[in-house]
């Protein structure tokens, strides 16, 4: 099989039924996601722009259909719904390298008789320019302000289906504290420690430094007669008088839900007149209701919207606040009289829009520099537009059978002319997006092309399970890949569209750094620079855009940036990398403190070897509340490091500290193995004792860095767990169903309800590494059918029968490149092309095998030379770690 046609890999029509988590869009410079309407798309982000809200709704006689049906290709989505004897075929569309969007709307009448059809386009573009806060949680902007709500931005999508928009933003229905005083940093946060670990919950503020975001003060006052009541009239009423002394002040109160019909309130009494601050929050998230002073002003904030009160409560007495919810607006009461209340958020409070002729609507943001302008193929009948919306009509007259086309451009940064010249030839150019689509796809195999820095290997003589798996992991790479976002040149982001249009994460790009490399050897040098001259220490990500950390911590990121250096070096053959200086220590250096953390965390428990990784869930699994402390998984993954860092010292010749590195890892190893706990399964190492889990990770890392240590016996009770109790169907389970911690554990990524995107690929790399290569490659050839439509998002979840669908529940990403991971196993796994250290002196593998051939391999000792003598090391920096 030669490299497939790209119209061959995109997905087939899925009824939407079937799908839990709608298609994605990109281009080479941002995303967006597909609604459930025809048209309209959220979370539109290409930066330094971002879109807030959603950009409008088609309607058919009136009426939003719902589509159908979808189908995806990498350069578009298609949706389809039938209505009234019309078939209405959508075709949305990201300009190739551009800040447009296109739509093409297809109204066919399937009638036997002549049929008026009227259409009418919503137009809007709440879309702003931000050069900060591009973080995993990006700001979008809203009507007051500008940050990350999730929340509110997917019950305003769901909405998009209603027959009339109501003020959906404002309906948080869900149970949250009542918190008085100084607010935590809104994320997606969860309020007690014993709750299960759901990413509906368990996501923090992984936003970056230059957010803006900070913990806002408490108002220096008395708070009393907290009193929450539902529309049926029962209210929750807390008793007793709070004081917010000091700006830290916070106190929490009792769990009560805001709907629709509910009224909040309470009586404050101020201590100053001119008193700054927040007095009450409903939860932590940036939709809450919460209520403040500016001097001594109150207002109110609500998803996205801000009411303001013109006079200032008097201090010393007690004055009543109240907020009344409703599904037309939030209303803000002061001592029992209504003082303000929000307003629809189309109708121009921050974005003003205005006609240009018949033929082009220019939408302009108060708050920002961000111009938008909408323009037609087919001028439309009839454009209206107040506020800022605009609603574009086409009276069509249709013969039966006739198929009329519609052409919308929406170009985010409006340039004179530009927009107006892509309507005038729509057709060319929208169809021109996939045709450069097609050739940047061909280019990702062809040497010396004009794309991309490298090329990936073809793939012939393959099962065609395997195959397909293969391409599809490569195309993932491709659409993971901006040119856009970062000075760095091309990135692979992580993940999205709801999350991270400029964000890495170091350990998902570690699952496939060798496929990194082949394709994109100059970019990934620049990339794992800027990674180690930021504070990996306390990020498990960054921001390619402004180089800024984001996140905490990952236990990963040692074994994760570790390795996707010796990928790098051991795909290009660049030792000169290692002499190269980031954050003041040489990369040689930084690969040293990696691998030589053990000696600094050993634990102070258990046997006094293994590495104590912490007691924060948040470093490891985030979902596993017990897979903390010492874990197999990570020490398997030191142990893996130190030995690879011998080799590598050795070739650089430095014999007696490669000496040191392997007795390093020959103790950890021991310590390592002990931890065994039969059936394939592993023991957690805590301070009160060992506890077993059956998690992939344990099974991945040591599989991958510590096979040559495993027993015949305990090879295979390892591949006998891994397939009876994770490979399910088309893909599988990251822990084990019947594990004691698995109820407290559902997440369809890291738990026992599907798995992340990487764990196929880890898994089947794991079974070549133990000896069972026709496991691997009969999960490879699978994996493929779990794709829901498109390619493979972050998490992947169990629908039973064997059958699998991409998660949406929580904030699981449609999109992440760690699924890059299968194709990473067909060159590493099946074929052996390990391009670790060892590997400069003495190339692995083979291009020929058991699982077909792979061409053009630019790999050092395949399409590149070995080279005969490596420098010897340079010299540690001033301050960095010693070896011995």
């Amino acid at each position: 099989m030669t490299v497939p046609h790209l119209d061959e890999l995109a997905g087939d029509w899925l009824p939407a039924a079937d799908l839990a988590h709608l298609p994605s869009l990109r281009n080479q410079w941002g995303q967006a996601h597909a609604n459930a309407d025809l048209t309209s798309l959220s979370w539109l982000a290409i930066p330094p722009l971002s879109g807030g809200y959603h950009t409008g709704t088609l309607r058919v006689h009136g009426t939003v259909p719902a589509a159908e049906r979808f189908r995806w290709s990498p350069w578009g989505v298609q949706r389809e719904a039938a209505t009234d004897n019309l078939v209405v075929r959508t075709d949305t569309r990201l300009g190739y390298e551009s800040t447009d969007v296109y739509w093409r709307v297809a109204v066919t009448n399937a009638s036997d008789r002549p049929v008026r059809a009227v259409v009418e386009q919503e137009l809007l573009a709440m879309v702003a320019v931000s050069e900060v806060d591009w973080g995993w949680l990006y700001g979008t902007p809203w009507n007051s302000g500008h940050h990350h709500d999730f929340y509110t931005t997917e019950r305003i999508r769901a909405e998009v289906l209603s027959a009339a928009p109501r003020q959906v933003q404002l309906l948080a229905a869900d149970q949250r504290y009542l918190r008085l005083g100084s607010p935590r940093i809104p994320g997606i946060q969860r309020d007690e420690d014993t709750a299960p670990m759901l990413l509906e919950t368990e996501l923090p503020d992984h936003s970056t430094p230059d957010s803006g975001r900070f913990r806002a003060a408490a108002a220096l006052a008395a708070i009393r007669a907290v009193t929450a009541t539902a529309a049926s009239g029962e209210a929750v009423q807390v008793d007793g008088e709070f004081r917010l002394e000091h700006p830290a002040a916070e106190h929490r109160l009792v769990p009560v839900a805001l709907g629709e019909g509910a009224t909040l309130s309470f009586e404050v009494r101020l201590d100053e007149e001119s008193a700054d601050g927040v007095l009450l929050t409903h939860g932590n998230h940036p939709d809450s209701v919460q209520f403040g002073l500016s001097e001594g002003r109150p207002w109110l904030r609500v998803a996205g919207e801000r009411l303001d009160h013109a006079q200032p409560l008097a201090p010393g007495r007690w004055h009543r606040l109240a907020v009344r919810i409703t599904a037309e607006a939030a209303y803000l009461d002061v001592d029992g009289a209504q003082v303000a209340a929000t307003r629809p958020w189309w109708d121009g409070q921050r974005w003003q829009a205005h006609a240009v002729g018949g033929n082009a609507m220019v939408v302009a943001d108060g708050d920002s520099a961000a111009r938008a302008a909408y323009t037609f193929a087919t001028p439309p009948d009839a454009l209206t537009v107040t506020g800022s919306r605009g609603l574009a009509r086409w009276d069509l007259d249709l013969a039966p059978g006739q198929t009329t086309v519609l052409g919308t451009v929406l170009s985010l940064h409006a340039r004179d002319g530009a927009a107006q010249a892509a309507a005038a030839d729509f057709e060319n150019v929208f169809d021109g997006i996939a045709d450069r689509w097609r050739r940047t796809w061909l280019a990702a195999f062809t040497p010396g092309n004009d794309v991309f820095s490298g090329h990936l290997p073809t793939l012939t003589d393959a099962e065609p399970g395997l195959a397909k798996g293969y391409y599809l992991a490569a195309l993932l790479a491709v659409y993971m890949r901006n040119t856009g976002v970062s000075p760095l040149g091309p990135v692979f982001l992580t993940g999205g569209p709801r999350l991270g249009p400029t964000t890495t994460f170091y350990w998902d790009v570690s699952e496939w750094a060798r496929v990194a490399a082949l394709l994109e050897p100059v970019a990934q040098r620049a990339w794992i620079l800027a990674a180690l001259n930021g504070p990996y220490d306390r990020s498990f990500a960054f921001d390619t855009r402004n180089l800024l950390p984001v996140g905490n911590h990952y236990a990963s990121n040692d074994h994760a940036l570790f390795r996707i250096v010796q990928g790098y070096v051991g795909v290009t053959g660049d030792v000169e990398l290692l002499h190269e200086t980031a954050a003041g220590r040489t990369v040689l250096d930084h690969l040293r403190e990696m691998a030589y953390r053990p000696r600094e965390r050993r634990a102070a428990f258990g046997g006094g070897e293994l590495v104590d990784l912490g007691r924060d869930p948040w470093e490891l699994l985030e979902c596993v509340p017990n897979y903390r402390d010492a874990v197999v998984s990570f020490n398997a993954g030191y142990v893996g490091m130190q030995r690879d860092l011998a080799d590598l010292l050795r070739l650089l010749d430095e014999p007696v500290e490669a000496e040191h590195a392997e007795a390093d890892a020959a103790r950890l190893a021991a310590a390592v193995l002990r931890q065994y706990a039969g059936g394939g399964r592993w023991n957690i190492s805590h301070p009160e004792g060992d506890e077993t889990i059956g998690h992939v990770l344990d099974f991945g890392l040591v599989a991958a860095d510590m096979a040559e240590d495993l027993s015949d016996p305990v090879r295979a009770e390892m591949v006998e767990f891994v397939t009876g109790h994770l490979l399910d169907g088309d893909w599988m389970r990251a822990l084990s169903p019947d594990d004691p911690i698995a109820p407290r554990s559902d997440r369809p990524d890291h738990g026992a309800a599907g798995a992340f995107a990487a764990w196929p690929g880890a898994t089947a790399y794991g079974l070549c590494r133990l000896g069972r290569p026709d496991l691997a490659r009969d999960l490879l050839g699978r994996i493929h059918q779990a794709r829901g439509g498109a390619l493979w998002g972050q998490a992947t979840e169990t629908i039973g029968g064997g059958r699998y669908r991409t998660a949406e529940r929580g904030v699981s990403n449609r999109d992440s490149n760690a699924a890059v991971a299968a194709a990473e196993t067909v060159i590493a796994g099946l074929f052996g092309i390990r391009a670790n250290f060892a590997s400069l002196a003495e190339p692995s593998g083979s291009a020929v095998g058991a699982a077909g051939r792979l061409d053009n391999v630019n790999a050092h000792g395949f399409g590149l030379p070995v080279r005969e003598k490596l420098p010897t090391a340079p010299p540690s920096a001033p301050g960095s770690t010693p070896w011995h």
